[in-house]
This record gives structure tokens, C-alpha cells and sequence, in this order.
């Protein structure tokens, strides 16, 4: 199957199936959002509370009731049906970090890829009720109204944004991210998936990032490029669900052009 194969109808029940898993994943975060939960520390060093287990549980109930034959992939609770076409890919809160300190900054990541290539994504914000919606071949929404990126053709008069420097723990990460901030005209901290929703928006210009998983990245490529960006690995390759987890994402196609040669990545 490829995205030829999907009609219209298809990726707009797609997304309308988004949206309820955003709806359920949303409930659970709101219940536990500022309130006394403990947090664990996975084996990758990052945090996870039980607000982020019980979210993606619920969404799996409801893409198992509804899609039993499609596959999951899910920050939280693994992989089911692998070698399944269509693919859900999950993460019910993205900016744990964020959630457990009581800031609005994190959302729920869900996307819908097909062969490894994300068609539908959703970047869904519970506590300010933003969700920002990207389907292959249409406009991305904010809460129904089309956005898009702004114009940005350089990078000395870009934004560019990234969640923390200490997460470019690669070799050569640091040195290849720290040559685009001196090259930008500015730089903001704007964690997680919410940067890239500003992005599309129109806020930020450039997002620059290493260690992403395939939860992290794939929603973010229908939502970015349906506003009229460009989002993708150092390397200029598309994001798919194998990529390397370094990700360029530009407002502007020439801003991102002149990141990739800024970034100078051979990897």
C-alpha cells in the first residue's frame, strides 16, 4: 500500500480516528496534570509517570477495537503487529519534563504511517486544547482553522529552536547544532513537540534536533509539510520511521536548505 492507495476519505477517517485518540490520551493527562505523580526513570534516562502508561493505554484499546489489524508502535507499551502495513505510532505525552513541572508545554504524538511513511499526524495539546492536525495532500489545521509556516528564506533572520542542548549527545551533534545557532538570528528554547507546532504556526523558523524516536518524529512530517514546510534528517532524507532520529525542520525551504549546509552532517 502507498499513499496513491489512500483516497481522500481514507486519511480524513484517519485523522478523524486521531482525533479520538488524542480525546482519550488527553482525558488521562488532564486528570493527573499538576498533581502529585512519581516519576521513574527508564533505561534511556528519561522520565515516565503513570499518566504517560495510562495514556497510551487507552488509545490502544481504542485502535484495537476499531483497527485490529493495523500495527502499534508506542513509547510506552512496544510494538504490536510489526509487519503490518498501517502503522500507529504513539506518544501520549510527549515533554514528560514538562508535564511533571506543571507546564503546558508537552502534547500527545500520534501518526498514521503507511509502508514506514507517516501520512496523518496530530500534535494535541490537552491543557490549552490546541491541536494542530496534518494530513498528506491538505492543509494543516489548528483547531479546524488551516496554518502555515512563515517566510523565512534566510537563516540570519530565522528563530531556530531546540529543546536543550544536552540532548545533542552524538558525536558531533553539539558542534554541527552550535554552528546553526551562530548562524541564526535567534535562538529560543522551545521544548518537544511544541516547538515544531509553533513552527507551523508560523513562530519559530527552524527546529534542530538528535535523538528523536520514531513516537517523537513521525507525527511531525504531515503536520509540517501540510503547512507548508520542510521537515527532514540531516542528511535531507524525508522522515520516515526508520530515520536516524536528526531532525531539520524549516518554515522555509531555502531557511532549510541553508541549515543542512550549515549543519554540514555526514552521517
Amino acid at each position: 500500500m502507498s499513499e496513491a492507495e489512500l483516497t481522500e476519505a481514507e486519511l480524513n477517517e484517519a485523522a478523524a480516528f486521531a482525533g479520538r485518540l488524542a480525546d482519550e490520551a488527553g482525558a488521562v493527562a488532564l486528570r493527573y496534570y499538576r498533581q502529585p505523580v512519581t516519576v521513574e526513570t527508564k533505561a534511556d534516562a528519561s522520565p515516565v509517570t503513570r499518566a504517560d502508561r495510562e495514556a497510551e493505554r487507552a488509545m490502544r484499546t481504542l485502535i484495537e477495537s476499531e483497527y485490529p489489524s493495523d500495527g502499534i508502535v508506542g513509547e510506552e507499551h512496544g510494538r504490536e503487529r510489526d509487519g503490518a502495513s498501517r502503522q500507529w505510532v504513539l506518544d501520549p505525552i510527549d515533554g514528560t519534563r514538562s508535564f511533571v513541572t506543571g507546564v503546558p508545554l508537552f502534547g500527545t504524538l500520534i501518526a498514521l504511517a503507511v509502508d514506514g511513511v507517516p501520512l496523518v499526524g496530530v500534535i494535541d495539546q490537552p491543557v490549552t486544547r490546541d491541536r494542530w492536525v496534518g494530513v498528506a495532500g491538505a492543509p494543516t489545521t489548528l483547531n479546524g482553522a488551516p496554518v502555515r509556516t512563515r517566510a523565512c528564506p534566510a537563516i540570519a533572520a530565522a528563530t531556530v529552536s531546540t529543546t536543550g542542548e544536552e540532548f545533542l549527545e552524538g558525536p558531533g551533534e553539539l558542534e554541527a547544532f552550535s554552528r546553526v545557532r551562530a548562524a541564526a538570528g535567534a535562538f529560543r528554547r522551545v521544548p518537544d513537540c511544541y516547538g515544531y507546532a509553533m513552527l507551523a504556526s508560523g513562530f519559530v523558523d527552524l527546529v534542530v534536533e538528535a535523538g528523536l524516536k520514531s513516537w517523537d518524529l513521525a507525527a511531525l512530517r504531515p503536520v509540517i509539510e501540510g503547512a507548508g514546510g520542510v521537515v527532514t534528517d540531516w542528511n535531507g532524507k524525508p522522515l520516515d520511521l526508520g530515520s536516524d532520529g536528526r531532525i531539520a525542520a524549516a518554515g522555509d525551504a531555502a531557511c532549510h536548505a541553508q541549515a543542512l549546509d550549515t549543519l554540514d552532517w555526514r552521517g
